[in-house]
């Protein structure tokens, strides 16, 4: 999977936000706010095709986290990305 081309993270009021590039009269209530830890996996994952796999080494090797809690978060996170429309398969 990847993350689509056309969303972008910006900073808005001290928060990282994912953004439609180039949309006019964006709807503001379906602003989606990333965590740190999302921020993180975002900038290393976009321009790049991965798997959950990826993100649960991404995961085990910049945070302290067990392999088996990288991969159930890993898997989370990716269904978030999917359910917001956020990735190609």
């Amino acid at each position: 999977m990847k993350i689509r081309n056309q969303y972008k993270v910006r900073e808005m009021a001290g928060e990282h936000v994912v953004i439609v590039q180039g949309r006019c009269g964006a709807d503001m209530t379906k602003i989606i706010s990333l965590n740190s830890t999302s921020l993180f996996l975002w900038n290393e994952l976009s321009g790049r095709d991965f798997s959950v796999e990826d993100v649960a080494g991404l995961l085990t090797s910049s945070y302290d986290v067990d392999a088996e809690t990288a991969v159930r978060d890993a898997g989370a996170w990716v269904e978030k990305l999917r359910s917001c429309n956020l990735v190609e398969e």
